[in-house]
């Protein structure tokens, strides 16, 4: 076993420029963190300097830990081991590069995130901002990577790595990129020293547009409206977006407090949309599926790597399902339901709390002891009995139709593994399988074959 400092290394999370972060351990207690290594890249050090690197990464250390914000990661060590500081914070699994499914290549189309919830998600982000900019901080590099989500669907804003402190001079070569390509406001491409929260702002705006659209606006001359990707979106959307992404400074909101106040105003009209759309009935029938015995969801659970996920689980290049079920869900009076098609019952909510994988057995012994519904053969579901409770991602009219599962549940694990120390699991809103470490924390939804169920 690898340790940095008393810390034990569980596994590689990223790599940068200024150095490499890995998930953690402390012994004897179990802890586990994410712990940021002072390791620069050659070229970096060659082209700035070792010294240089190291005093911005002290820096970085130093500007977290003088900051304390809900929307803000915390740091809770700083030591130096084998002649290099490194520091640890919270190990948060999820960030929203990842559950959009941002590419390395970044122009590629994502996943996108509902209205409701990429508004708050953006307030958050705006919310954390403020603070920054409170403390005369302008981040410089906000992107879907360097938002962390915490189980409680919570941002963090992290990587305060180019971040410029109110009067600092950052001095690097002339040629480098401080930034990140379309998420970078057009006056830090061109003088990076100089920017202010302005720049900062450009970037949420572009955040919210590829949450809400799975893509990148391009540029303010070749803006593509959001009604092109959701026809419920319309021209106040565009307006906010533009004032956002302005190409001059101050032509965008002066502050983070007046674009979340802009927001806000903004959740009001879609909620008014919402009311509107909800007050004319509509009558949507459903068509219950039948599946034939041969293609009952398998109930096995199986160890498959990404590149074998893919084609076992019928997934898109975002990882939704190809195809989607059309089951009829009925809720019983012990709050299970049912799948008559699948021949399944579920936990109509699930686990109160988020659990890691290992956990999750523990949970589902419990079911099986409390024998839920009569029976005592509950278990972890597969991806492919997951698949069934995913649908297509919701416009407003779909919003007026009840839930029948509860929403807080969201991110399911499966029974499934990519590896020994890894497992998949579904996000049932957004509709698209992931993979996470064990130590990952998401909710569990009991299964049970509707034959072993006692019917109330």
């Amino acid at each position: 076993m690898k340790f940095v400092g008393r810390y034990a290394i569980r596994g590689l999370l990223g790599q940068g420029g200024m150095g490499r972060v890995y998930r953690v351990e402390l012994p004897p207690v179990g802890k586990i963190g994410a712990l940021k290594l002072f390791d620069p890249d050659p070229l970096l050090a060659r082209l700035m300097g070792r010294d240089k690197l190291r005093e911005l990464f002290v820096n970085e250390a130093a500007t977290i830990a003088a900051l304390s914000h809900p929307h803000l990661v915390t740091i809770h060590d700083f030591d130096v081991a084998d002649g290099a500081p490194f520091f640890v914070m919270d190990y948060i699994a999820d960030n929203l590069g990842a559950v959009i499914g941002e590419h390395f290549e970044v122009e590629h189309p994502t996943r996108t995130v509902s209205v409701d919830r990429a508004l708050d998600y953006t307030r958050q982000i705006l919310q954390g901002l403020a603070c920054l900019h409170d403390a005369g901080i302008v981040h410089r590099d906000i992107k879907p990577y360097n938002l962390l989500l915490t189980p409680w669907d919570t941002i963090q804003i992290c990587d305060f790595g180019l971040s410029r402190v109110r009067g600092e001079v950052f001095q690097g070569p002339a040629n480098l990129n401080v930034g990140s390509p379309y998420y970078a406001a057009p006056e830090q491409e061109a003088d990076p020293d100089h920017v202010g929260p302005p720049a900062d702002l450009y970037a949420v705006g572009v955040v919210l547009y590829r949450m809400l659209s799975g893509r990148l606006p391009l540029s303010t001359e070749d803006y593509s409206p959001l009604e092109v990707f959701n026809a419920d979106l319309d021209a106040p959307w565009d307006a906010w977006m533009q004032h956002a992404m302005a190409v001059r400074p101050r032509d965008r909101f002066a502050s983070a407090e007046a674009m979340g106040q802009a927001l806000d105003a903004l959740a009001a009209h879609w909620d008014a949309q919402k009311e509107r759309a909800c007050a004319v009935p509509v009558d949507r029938p459903r068509t219950p599926a039948t599946f034939p015995a041969s293609v009952t969801p398998r109930s096995t659970p199986i160890k498959a790597s990404p590149r074998q996920a893919i084609a076992l689980f019928k997934l898109d290049s975002l990882w939704r399902p190809e195809r989607y079920a059309t089951s009829t869900f009925t809720t019983s009076s012990d709050d299970i339901v049912i799948d008559q098609a699948a021949g399944l019952a579920w936990q109509r909510a699930g686990s109160p709390f988020p659990r890691t994988w290992q956990q999750s057995g523990r949970y589902v012994q419990r079911l099986n002891d409390r024998c839920l519904a009569g029976c005592t053969a509950w278990r972890l579901p597969t991806i492919d009995e997951l698949l069934t409770l995913l649908r297509p991602p919701a416009m407003a009219m779909d919003l007026c139709v009840p839930a029948v599962f509860a929403a807080d549940q969201r991110r399911l694990w499966s029974a499934d593994r990519r590896s020994y120390a890894a497992a998949y699991y579904v996000d049932s809103e957004m509709g698209y399988v992931g993979w996470q470490d064990f130590s990952a924390l998401f909710h569990v939804r009991g299964v049970c074959a509707l034959s072993e169920v006692k019917r109330s």
